[in-house]
């Protein structure tokens, strides 16, 4: 039996990880092979969960730890994502704030389960808003030094680099992020992509093709260092009903909420990692989100519906406390409430920062 094709793609928050899968996903299944997708969280309830799954794709989520510590977990979830269909290819989006991805899980599946899984190069999608501003040193990055240390952690550790996002770049930043790229990890091939547009697919596909020994880049990552950069973020994960006095518009209740929000952060001077909101009808689906403070708020999905109710769910990974996001969010939520005449009823939130990170597996 051919073993499946393990294709793990890193990135930090907001690099666009679910979108490239989306269209890697869709990619496979029209060559006529089974997908199945693994996500991953320090907290359960995904945005990226519920919008692969809206795409009618079989996807598994480990909650509660990031796969460096976590690789049972991996295993068990791509076992229980082919009881109906043993799929051909996995794909694994790890959570944006994990690093030292190579020494315990791409290593760690080459030694113990080679003769199950295929392991592709390990490739990491490069966060432009964050990235040009990170790589090339300027002040004020949007993250301190401790969060920019997990950033370039996962450049160093990939077998290739990809520029996500191009179609929001002029071709004179491209041109930077490559010079930047070539001076710091001149040995890492570089890539350019809009997982949006689908520009560049056909090349980055072409990459996740290769065989060869990859998964070399073993690093010795100060775990100190790293536990400090994730303990900067507040991480808030919320899950909602709304009801509508009369029905209302799906889409100006999501991307609404994900406006005020960057509002809420831009006047209290906290920077989104990412921002993600995901509300769902009957079939009717309206998904949201922000990157950056300097990037506007975006529509990636419109429902162009009214609706008399909607499960909406938020994702937030912002450099704020927990305690100071839980506020920005009820304000958001409050501010929203009032303009759009809606009620919002709390089915499960889950506010704080993440824990230290373990390595039953790790190569090193």
């Amino acid at each position: 039996m051919r073993p499946m094709r393990f294709i793990m793609l890193g990135g930090f928050l907001g690099a666009g990880k679910t979108t490239t899968i989306a269209r890697l996903a869709c990619h496979y299944r029209d060559r006529g092979e089974r997908v199945a997708v693994i996500t991953n969280d320090h907290a359960s309830d995904l945005v990226d969960s519920h919008t692969l799954r809206s795409l009618g794709l079989d996807v598994g989520e480990i909650a509660g730890a990031c796969f460096c510590g976590n690789l049972d977990d991996l295993i068990t979830a791509v076992e229980q994502v082919g009881v109906a269909a043993r799929p051909d290819v996995v794909l694994v989006e790890p959570v944006g704030s994990c690093t030292d991805l190579v020494a315990t899980v791409i290593r760690p599946m080459q030694r113990l389960f080679a003769s199950r899984f295929e392991v592709a190069p390990y490739g990491v999608l490069l966060k432009p808003s964050h990235g040009l501003k990170i790589l090339s040193g300027q002040p004020g990055g949007g993250f301190s030094p401790k969060a920019e240390y997990i950033f370039r952690t996962q450049l160093e550790e990939a077998d290739f680099v990809t520029i996500n996002r191009i179609d929001q770049l002029s071709p004179a930043q491209i041109t930077e992020l490559e010079r930047l790229l070539a001076e710091q990890y001149s040995t890492t091939p570089v890539l350019r992509l809009s997982a949006k547009t689908g520009a560049g697919f056909d090349d980055f596909a072409a990459f996740l093709e290769q065989r060869g020994a990859f998964g070399q880049r073993l690093l010795s990552v100060d775990y100190d260092e790293y536990l400090a950069g994730e303990a900067e973020l507040g991480w808030f994960n919320g899950s909602y009903l709304v009801h509508g006095v009369a029905p209302f518009d799906l889409d100006r209740l999501v991307l609404g909420t994900v406006t005020r929000l960057q509002e809420i952060f831009a006047a209290a001077d906290v920077e989104p990692g990412h921002l993600k909101a995901f509300g769902i009808w009957e079939g009717a689906c309206s998904i949201a989100n922000v990157i950056a403070s300097s990037v506007p708020a975006e529509l990636s999905r419109a429902a162009t519906t009214q609706v008399p109710k909607t499960h909406l769910i938020i994702n937030a990974r912002v450099a704020a406390s927990p305690a100071s996001l839980a506020n920005m969010v009820q304000q958001a939520l409050s501010d929203i409430a009032s303009t759009l005449q809606l009620t919002f009823t709390d089915q499960h939130t889950q506010c704080f920062r993440p824990g230290q990170p373990i390595q039953p597996y790790s190569a090193l």
